[in-house]
């Protein structure tokens, strides 16, 4: 692992692996933003987004999701659809919320922005 980012979204796609979650890729970017990891569950495209915090004195993870990092996630989101040609393939946007130093604390999100 190069950076600690790469290492908590490998220890989130490892912990959606053990819930039936594929991986079908990591780190989408583009102009409008970033897609973590990018994942099948069953019918189901899940765009998936990390946020670790070592603790939850200022909120924790998942108030690390603000709005801004919602629209950015979104609109890349909707260009991946674009780019693959997803059509009215369904769907979600989900966040995956690590804390703690290890043992690590998981809080999985589904549809988390809707």
């Amino acid at each position: 692992m190069n950076t600690q980012g790469e290492l908590y979204e490998q220890l989130a796609a490892d912990y959606l692996a053990a819930q039936g979650l594929q991986l079908v890729s990591r780190n989408f970017q583009c102009k409008a933003g970033e897609i973590d990891l990018i994942m099948r569950q069953g019918q189901y495209w899940v765009f998936v987004e990390v946020k670790y915090r070592a603790s939850n004195a200022y909120g924790g993870a998942l108030a690390a999701v603000t709005r801004s990092k919602q629209l950015k996630v979104i609109r890349a989101v909707q260009l991946y659809r674009q780019l693959h040609r997803l059509g009215d393939q369904p769907c979600r946007i989900d966040v995956l919320a690590i804390e703690g130093r290890g043992p690590y604390q998981y809080n999985w999100l589904t549809n988390a922005f809707s």
